[in-house]
Order: structure tokens, then sequence, then C-alpha cells
């Protein structure tokens, strides 16, 4: 597939219809100033200011723009928040509905129908091709994204961070757990 893309850009290049100079830029755009480092940054925020997460759980979308997150999909958002007792799972059952601005380019296998069916239909059986096992007393709560709206998940704080700061907490959330196919890192104590 990469091989493919680089054929195609040069072929696009070489025709002069397409500036690499604009590829690059884009790219960079969604390596470094959209994707799961901006949901990353809105979960730490959570984590450690109440009045934060009070706003994110009523107003997600506001929330979030607060810290300059918008744009594509990523106008209505609602997050869900992970307990002791409840796992919430994020999936798109008609396309692929995801919040590029917050969580950036959405992984291939989310897009794929057998993601999109098998999390409505088994969600456990979903979670444990992630190595995720949550106990059986454990309820998993499925959220349908459509094209109005759009979940962020913020997994439970991961025990051992009391201490950190935002930015420390910022490397202990994946994109896999604002999606909740997995958990917060453990932070590792030296």
């Amino acid at each position: 597939m990469a091989a493919r893309v680089r054929a195609l850009e040069t072929i696009l290049t070489q025709k002069g219809l397409i500036d690499p100079l604009a590829i690059d830029a884009i790219v960079e755009t969604y390596e470094t100033k959209v994707g799961p480092r901006n949901g990353a940054k809105v979960v730490a925020k959570a984590w450690s200011d109440p009045e934060f997460s009070e706003w994110l759980k009523r107003d997600a979308t506001a929330a979030i723009a607060s810290l300059g997150f918008t744009g594509r999909q990523g106008e209505h958002m609602q997050a869900v928040f992970n307990t002791a007792d409840t796992h919430n799972l994020v999936v798109c059952t008609l396309c692929s509905c995801y919040p590029w601005s917050v969580l950036g380019l959405p992984p291939v296998w989310y897009k794929s129908p057998p993601y999109r069916s098998k999390a409505v239909i088994d969600p456990r059986g979903v979670l444990a091709e992630f190595d995720l096992f949550l106990p059986e007393s454990t309820k998993i709560r499925v959220w349908d994204s459509t094209s109005e709206l759009r979940y962020l998940v913020v997994p439970l704080r991961p025990e051992g961070s009391d201490g950190l700061g935002e930015e420390q907490l910022v490397n202990l959330v994946t994109r896999n757990s604002m999606i909740g196919t997995g958990l917060a890192l453990t932070p590792v104590r030296k």
C-alpha cells in the first residue's frame, strides 16, 4: 500500500496536479496538530480538573473547543466516561464517523465491516481481539457514532497516576483507550 501511495504521489506530482509541499503540510497537520494527542490532552485535563470534567460531561463540544480542538468531524461531540462498573466502546455501524480533530485519522480496523458489526453483536469478543479482558461484572456500553454526533471515551484514570501533571497524564492516554478498545497506560515509576 505504501508503495502504491508513493507511486501515485510521484505521478500526480510529475503531471503538476499536486504540490508535494501541500501534501507534506497536510500530512504534518494530521501527524502533529490533529490527532490522538489532542484527545489525550482533553482526557488529561478532565482527569486533573474536576470543573473541566463536569463541563465535558455536560457539553463536550464546547469543552473540547475551549482547548482549540474543533473542525472536521468534531463539531458535535459527547464524552462518555468509563467507571469502575461500566466500560464504553465506540463504533460507527453505518460507515466510519470519527472525530478527526480529536483523535486524528481513524485506524483501518475502525472502518472495517467486521469491527463495525461485531462491536454491537459481541463487544466482549471485540475487546478480546485487542487483548482487553474485563471482569464479567463490568457492563460494556456500545455507542454508535453518526454524522451528527461523535463520541470520546474518557478512560478511567490509571492507578499510580496521582501527583502527575497534565503533560505527564497525556502520555498515559492512547487512541484506543479513547475509542474503548484499550485502557489508559499505567505510569512507570522509577
